[in-house]
């Protein structure tokens, strides 16, 4: 039986785009199946009232392409503007209709392609762009990203901070889409909501080493609500070194210097004694003091007191912002590797003091195991954003579960040294 090749003909179909409320319709037709111009049921789509007279069109309101004719239906629609952030949308099942999901961004170009088919399956496709105007909000929200450039150790956080709080979580999740990590090697992460004004940024596990870091924002000109959109922010470059973590076994009065996965120093050291216990759980080094004037009144010891001291203290690794070093401690010598002695602050030798010092970078990870001392806090006191489990850490983002009621510190105001 010879089969008989069926003769496409090509349907016109008409569209109806409607950009921010305004749209006009169009179709195509070509009765001849071997024409060199495809089906194109978007040929002659326009947006109402955007190019003839120059107007821009209201990034306040949303994008929507829909199919008027039964013959036609929409196979894809995409927009990206010309900073590359793409449009998120929803296409109907049917084909008969694609809209926007998120905001338009405003003083924005952006560029439509709409592809389309007849009943038969042939495709066809139209680009289109326009532009956007100012935004209706006078607020803009500016981020400004942290640490500062450079190379850190691999439990360095990223942080944001914001110049005006968020509460409203829908606000928070269209903040934190825009907010982009990009780390080579890959390391997936989340972001975390520590505030109404900061989030961090970190990898379920700590960063791979010597890994190139770029944190950038897409929330310029992009509506957060209805009086606040956001501003350009300078974007952020750091590496990692190498993977530096040192523990400290209080129980032990020992510490084991790991790089890169091999332990290359073994430390006698001294811990907080009872009353004074230094605190359990990651820490991450904010800064290297070389020279640090600690005193006993610092941290509520009475002046004259037989726990009072006022010391020059050398090779200080800061670890809290209240005040826990890794330093020099020549005058306990005799009990490092065998008692605990401290007012909180992990105390060694002078030459194993300037060993580490030299060793470490801001951003290493040093660690506390066995003490009686509280758990580092997560937040407030430096970085103790590794203490939180990875499914706790989640749900601090507005796009996963929801932020936790977690306590959080009432002051997070930098203080002086404190203990020793």
């Amino acid at each position: 039986m010879s089969h008989v090749p069926r003769t496409r003909t090509v349907v016109g179909c008409t569209l109806l785009v409607i950009a921010l409320g305004a749209g006009v319709t169009a179709c195509g037709s070509d009765d001849n199946p071997l024409s060199a111009t495809p089906y194109d049921a978007a040929d002659l789509i326009s947006f109402k009232g955007l190019t003839a007279n120059g107007k821009k069109v209201d990034p306040d309101k949303p994008l929507e392409v829909t199919a008027e004719d039964d013959d036609g239906r929409i196979t894809d629609v995409t927009a990206i503007d010309a900073a590359g952030r793409y449009l998120a949308g929803e296409l109907s099942a049917d084909g008969g209709r694609w809209h926007s999901t998120t905001p338009l961004a405003a003083n924005a170009h952006y560029t439509v392609r709409v592809s389309t088919e007849d009943e038969d399956g042939a495709p066809g496709r139209r680009v289109l762009s326009f532009d956007t105007g100012k935004p209706h909000g006078k607020k803009r929200l500016k981020v400004t990203f942290g640490p500062k450039a450079g190379t850190y150790g691999v439990g360095q956080p990223i942080t944001a901070e914001l110049s005006m709080p968020v509460k409203d979580k829908a606000q928070r999740a269209v903040i934190e889409s825009a907010l982009r990590v990009d780390s080579m090697p890959a390391a997936s992460g989340a972001w975390h909501w520590v505030d109404d004004k900061e989030l961090h940024y970190r990898p379920q596990e700590y960063w791979p080493a010597h890994a190139t870091i770029q944190v950038r924002s897409n929330l310029d000109g992009i509506k957060i609500s209805d009086r606040l959109w956001g501003g350009k922010v300078k974007p952020l470059k750091i590496s990692t070194g190498d993977r530096v973590i040192a523990v400290t076994d209080a129980s032990s009065h020992s510490m084991a210097v790991h790089k890169n996965g091999e332990v290359i120093k073994q430390i006698p050291v001294t811990t907080g004694k009872p009353g004074f216990e230094t605190r359990n759980g990651v820490k991450v080094v904010l800064g290297k003091e070389y020279f640090v004037r600690m005193r006993g009144t610092s941290i509520g010891i009475a002046e004259g007191s037989a726990e009072s001291y006022d010391l020059p203290v050398y090779y200080a690794t800061r670890v809290t912002w209240s005040g826990e070093y890794v330093h020099a401690a020549p005058w306990s010598v005799g009990s490092q590797g065998s008692a605990n002695v401290s007012h909180g602050c992990t105390g060694m030798s002078t030459d194993n003091a300037a060993w580490f010092f030299k060793t470490v970078r801001e951003g290493d990870v040093v660690e506390v195991v066995n003490s009686l001392g509280h758990t580092m806090e997560s937040f407030g006191n430096g970085f103790g954003d590794w203490n939180l489990g990875w499914d706790k850490w989640r749900m601090g983002s507005a796009l996963a579960a929801g932020t936790p009621n977690a306590p959080l510190p009432e002051e997070r105001a930098r203080l002086r040294p404190q203990s020793v």
